[in-house]
C-alpha cells in the first residue's frame, strides 16, 4: 500500500505542535459541526413550516405527497452532487460545504417530512413503542428535572438525552410534547446527518466524505427512522469507529502519528461519542463501547507484535523491548488511552444516569425489569442483508466484498469490518444468553449493520469503479457511465424509502393525535374524548398535572398530558425500581375487595404513591383495565389480560365518578 494512502486513510494532519494542533483541529471540528447543525435546522424548520401551510391529501389515499417526494429527492441528489463537483475541481470551497450541508439536511427533510405532512403526528403515530416514546417527550416538555416518563417520585431509567433536548425545544417553543415529536425527530436526524458529514470530512477526503454520508444517510432514514433518538446514534456510528480505530491503532512506521498529536484529538473524539450514546440508547452504548474494547484488544496484540518485530530486528531477545522494557508494555498506551476514553464517556454518561444510580444506591432493585426479554424471529438469526436480492442487498455486498478485500490496507476497511464482526458477535452472544433467560437484544443492531456495509459499499463503489476504469485503460466515457449507474441506484433506493416505511406513515395517518384527530379524516378513536378527560381531571383534583398520578389502562393518554401513571404499559419499558409486578399484584389485590371502605384503607397503605384517579372502561357492572404481562419467552413476548372493579368499590362520598365517552373518570377526594 502506498504511503499517500495510508495517509489518506488516516487522521487528517493538523500543523506541528502536538497540544496546539490538537486543540486547533478540535476547535476546527467543532465550530464546523456548529455551523452544519445550524444550516441543518434552518432547512428542516423552513421545509416543516411549508409542507404545513399546504392542506395535503393523506400520504396513505393519495399519491401527491409521495410524487412531491420524489421531486425533493432529485433536488437534494442535485445539491449533494453539485457540491462533490465543486469540490473536484477545488472550486467555491465553503459554497460546496454549505450546499452539502443543506443537500443532505433536505433530503431528511423532504424524505419523512413531506409523506407526514397532511399529519401531527410522526412515524407509528402513538401506537406501539412509539406512545412511551411520546409520554417521555411530554414529561420533559412538561419539566426540565430528570424523571421517569410514568411513575411518580423516580429518576428515568431510559436515557434522556434526546427527550431532554426534545423537551426544551417544545417548551421554547410553546408546543405540547406530543406535537413537537415530529418535528425534532426529524429535525434531529438532519442535523445528526450533516454533522456525520462534518466528522467524515475530517477523516477523509471531502468529496468521498459526501458521498458515503449520503449512502449512510439513506440507510439510516429508510431503516432506523421511526425510533429517531437511536437513528441519530446510528448515522455517526461508521465515522466514529472510524475515530475510534485511528485513536487506538497507532503504528509507529507511520509519521502520520506525529502530526496529530498521537491521536489525542481522537481519544477524545470518541470519548464523546460514547458518553452521547450512552445518553441517547443504552444498548448502543453497550455496543459502541464493545466494539471500542474489541478494537483496543487487537491494537494491542498488533504493537507487541510489532514492538517484538522491532526488538528482533536490532538482535535482542524478543522477551524485551528497546531499553530492556518487555515487549508487553507496548500496551499500556492503548491501556491509558481506553482509560482516558471511558473516563470521559463516564463523565458524559452521569449527567443522565446519576440521579437513577443514587436512587439505586438507595435501596434494593425489586426484580421487575424485563427490558431484555424479547427475542423475535430476527434475533434468532444472524442478519445477512448481503445475501438479499435488492438494492440494498447488492450496495452491502460490495460493502463486505471491499471490506475484504481492503482489510490488510485500509484503515477504513479495518475499522468499518471490525464494526461488522462485532455485531456478529453480539448476535452470537444474545443468541446464547437465551440459554440464561435474557437476550442482549441483537435485533436492534440490524440497522447498525446496514450503516455499516452502506459506508463500505460506498468504498467498494468508487475504488472498484476505479480499478476497472484503469483496468480498461481509461476508457472516454466509463466515467460518466459509473456516474449515471451511481445516480440511478441512488434515486431508486431513495425514492422506495416510503414504500419501506409504508406501515409507519400508515400509522401516522391511522392513529388520533392529541386535538382528538385523525389525519385521514376518518372517525376518531376513544383518545378524542380525551380532552374532557384532561379538563375533569383539573377541575376534581385541583391540582396540576405533574402532581396527579393516574391509573389506567389507556396509558396513551400519558403520552399527550402529564399525568403520572399508576402503572406502565408493560414491564419491558417500565423502570426496575418501581416494581412493575408489584404493582399488578397489588391492582387485582384492590379488584378483589369487597367495600369502598377496604378500597381507602388499601390506597392509605400503598407501599408506592396512590393513584388520585383512575382512568377505566366500562363494562356492564364492572370498571375494567386491561393489563399487560411478561411472557417470554413466548413471542408476542407481553400477554394482555382483564382486571375488573365492581363499581360498588367507589360508591362512597371520597370517590366522584364521570362517565366520559367510553370511559369512566373516578377522582380521590382528599
Amino acid at each position: 500500500m502506498s504511503t499517500e494512502t495510508l495517509e489518506r486513510d488516516a487522521l487528517p494532519t493538523p500543523a506541528p505542535g502536538r497540544r496546539s494542533s490538537t486543540a486547533r483541529h478540535i476547535g476546527s471540528g467543532i465550530g464546523e459541526a456548529v455551523l452544519a447543525a445550524v444550516v441543518a435546522a434552518i432547512v428542516a424548520a423552513v421545509g416543516l413550516v411549508a409542507f404545513s401551510m399546504v392542506q395535503w391529501p393523506a400520504f396513505n389515499s393519495s399519491n401527491v405527497t409521495r410524487a412531491l417526494t420524489t421531486v425533493g429527492q432529485v433536488a437534494a441528489a442535485v445539491m449533494v452532487a453539485v457540491a462533490i463537483g465543486l469540490i473536484r475541481t477545488r472550486r467555491w470551497p465553503w459554497a460546496a460545504k454549505l450546499l452539502s450541508w443543506a443537500g443532505i439536511s433536505t433530503f431528511v427533510t423532504v424524505t419523512l417530512g413531506l409523506p407526514l405532512a397532511a399529519t401531527k403526528l410522526y412515524l407509528f403515530g402513538v401506537s406501539v413503542d412509539q406512545e412511551f416514546r411520546t409520554e417521555y417527550l411530554t414529561r420533559l416538555t412538561d419539566s426540565p428535572a430528570l424523571h421517569d416518563m410514568t411513575y411518580a417520585d423516580l429518576p428515568p431509567f431510559y436515557p434522556a438525552g434526546w427527550f431532554w433536548i426534545g423537551g426544551r425545544v417544545a417548551n421554547v417553543l410553546g408546543m405540547d410534547g406530543w406535537e413537537a415529536f415530529k418535528p425534532y425527530a426529524i429535525g434531529s436526524l438532519a442535523v445528526a446527518s450533516v454533522i456525520s458529514l462534518v466528522l467524515w470530512s475530517k477523516l477523509i477526503r471531502a468529496d468521498w466524505a459526501i458521498g458515503v454520508t449520503a449512502a449512510v444517510t439513506a440507510m439510516t432514514v429508510a431503516y432506523a427512522s421511526p425510533e429517531a433518538y437511536s437513528a441519530v446514534i446510528i448515522v455517526l456510528v461508521p465515522p466514529a469507529f472510524v475515530l475510534a480505530w485511528g485513536a487506538l491503532y497507532r503504528p509507529r512506521k507511520h509519521s502520520i502519528q506525529r502530526a496529530t498529536a498521537d491521536g489525542w484529538g481522537a481519544v477524545i473524539g470518541v470519548g464523546l461519542f460514547l458518553g452521547l450514546s450512552a445518553t441517547f440508547y443504552t444498548l448502543y452504548f453497550g455496543f459502541a463501547a464493545f466494539t471500542v474494547g474489541l478494537m483496543g484488544l487487537l491494537a494491542a496484540w498488533l504493537a507487541v507484535r510489532e514492538r517484538r518485530a522491532a526488538t528482533g530486528s536490532r538482535g535482542t531477545t524478543t522477551a524485551e523491548a528497546v531499553g530492556d522494557a518487555p515487549v508487553w508494555r507496548a500496551a499500556l498506551a492503548l491501556l491509558v488511552r481506553l482509560v482516558v476514553i471511558a473516563a470521559i464517556a463516564g463523565v458524559v454518561a452521569l449527567t443522565v444516569y446519576l440521579p437513577f444510580l443514587l436512587k439505586m444506591l438507595s435501596g434494593s432493585i425489586p426484580s421487575s425489569g424485563t427490558a431484555f426479554h424479547y427475542l423475535p424471529e430476527a434475533g434468532s438469526e444472524l442478519p445477512l442483508p448481503m445475501a438479499e436480492f435488492s438494492l440494498r442487498g447488492a450496495l452491502c455486498l460490495i460493502g463486505i466484498v471491499w471490506l475484504v478485500v481492503r482489510a490488510g490496507s485500509s484503515r477504513r476497511a479495518q475499522s468499518l469490518g471490525i464494526g461488522v464482526v462485532a455485531i456478529y458477535l453480539w448476535s452470537l452472544l444474545s443468541m446464547a444468553a437465551t440459554a440464561a433467560g435474557t437476550t442482549l437484544l441483537s435485533f436492534r443492531l440490524e440497522p447498525v449493520l446496514l450503516v455499516l456495509l452502506a459506508a463500505a459499499g460506498a468504498f467498494g463503489f468508487v475504488e472498484g469503479a476505479r480499478a476497472v476504469y484503469q483496468a480498461f485503460n481509461e476508457p472516454g466515457r466509463f466515467r460518466l457511465a459509473v456516474i449515471v449507474v451511481a445516480t440511478v441506484g441512488a434515486l431508486a433506493f431513495t425514492q422506495n424509502i416510503p414504500h419501506v416505511l409504508a406501515s409507519e406513515i400508515t400509522t401516522a395517518y391511522t392513529d388520533t393525535d392529541g386535538n382528538g384527530e385523525r389525519a385521514d379524516k376518518r372517525s376518531p378513536s376513544a383518545v378524542s374524548n380525551y380532552r374532557e378527560v384532561d379538563a375533569a381531571l383539573l377541575a376534581q383534583t385541583g391540582r396540576p398535572r405533574s402532581d396527579t398520578v393516574v391509573l389506567t389502562a389507556d396509558t396513551s393518554f400519558l403520552s399527550f398530558y402529564p399525568y403520572y401513571g399508576f402503572q406502565g404499559l408493560t414491564s419491558h419499558y417500565a423502570n426496575p425500581l418501581a416494581d412493575f409486578a408489584g404493582r399488578a399484584a397489588t391492582i387485582e389485590a384492590w379488584s378483589k375487595l369487597d367495600s369502598s371502605h377496604a378500597m381507602l384503607d388499601a390506597l392509605a397503605a400503598s407501599p408506592w404513591r396512590a393513584p388520585d384517579a383512575f382512568l377505566f372502561r366500562r363494562s356492564g357492572d364492572d370498571y375494567t383495565l386491561r393489563l399487560a404481562k411478561d411472557v417470554y419467552p413466548n413471542d408476542p413476548n407481553v400477554k394482555r389480560y382483564t382486571v375488573s372493579f365492581p363499581k360498588k368499590l367507589f360508591t362512597d362520598p371520597a370517590f366522584t365518578s364521570t362517565d366520559i365517552g367510553p370511559f369512566t373518570l373516578i377522582t380521590v377526594n382528599r
